[in-house]
């Protein structure tokens, strides 16, 4: 049964996470990926100082702040990737204490544009994360964020091709940023999409809730399932993309109602 939920990036800094989280259930969200803003944040003491007040709730999927840790993994010194398989092991404590069975994953930040990568040395460098994570029960699941690695379609596929289990989160609003259709993610990642991050654009090109905007929501779910799609969908936005938060309520029903007809 797909759900949906709400990240709470889309709470962010309006409240602190764990106060997000708890205000996103009282929305009537179905689950939710939690944004761990900080390393204070990523260590389970954190996580098991509020598990208790939040019940059996799902939690969807784990997200941090990419320009943290996760580049190390990608160093060619061991003591470097030692530092970000530290933090990753932290986080890993984390989802489990919360339930949780996926990590939304971004990568190194790019500083070019890409187009000559070593995809069997990325690959190796992913895959020492991919596994390690595993071991916790938890899927890496790499996201098509437009300054990150996988930064255009094509690069999930080559990845994928060398690390069987890596899993893929597609998210609509950095398919618009890349420039490159929102299909051809869709397409790159066919049979391992995880789950989705749904947002809407207005006629200004202003980033909006999903059902307040111009996106033909029909059409992408249609396309998602067409590529072997059954994952979650979390709305994120942005704080500022909303002014009350029965706007997220509704989001997630006119969602619910979509995901009904089409699933």
């Amino acid at each position: 049964m797909i759900e949906v939920g709400i990240s709470t990036a889309s709470l962010f800094p309006r409240y602190a996470t764990e106060d997000a989280l708890k205000k996103i259930i009282e929305l009537g969200a179905g689950c939710a990926e939690v944004f761990f803003s900080t390393f204070y944040e990523y260590r389970p003491e954190f996580s098991k100082s509020f598990t208790d007040k939040i019940g059996n709730f799902p939690v969807n999927s784990v997200h941090v702040n990419s320009v943290n840790f996760e580049g190390n993994f990608f160093n060619p010194t061991r003591r470097v990737r030692g530092d970000g398989m530290y933090w990753l092991d932290q986080l890993c404590r984390s989802a489990q204490l919360l339930g949780c069975k996926n990590y939304t994953f971004h990568g190194f930040h790019r500083m070019t544009e890409g187009g000559g990568e070593n995809f069997d040395e990325l690959s190796s460098r992913l895959g020492e994360a991919v596994y390690f994570a595993r071991s916790y029960g938890v899927n890496l699941c790499l996201e098509n964020v437009f300054w990150s690695l996988y930064n255009r379609p094509g690069v999930f596929r080559k990845l994928k091709n060398r690390i069987p289990d890596l899993s893929g989160v597609f998210d609509i609003k950095q398919a618009r940023r890349s420039h490159y259709p929102y299909q051809a993610y869709i397409k790159d990642m066919s049979g391992a999409i995880a789950y989705a991050h749904l947002s809407d654009v207005d006629q200004n090109g202003n980033i909006c809730l999903p059902g307040e905007g111009v996106y033909n929501f029909g059409e992408i779910l249609r396309t998602l399932k067409g590529e072997g799609f059954g994952g979650n969908i979390l709305v994120e936005v942005y704080d500022g993309n909303f002014k009350e938060e029965e706007q997220l309520t509704r989001s997630v029903e006119y969602l619910k109602e979509l995901v009904y007809k089409i699933f």
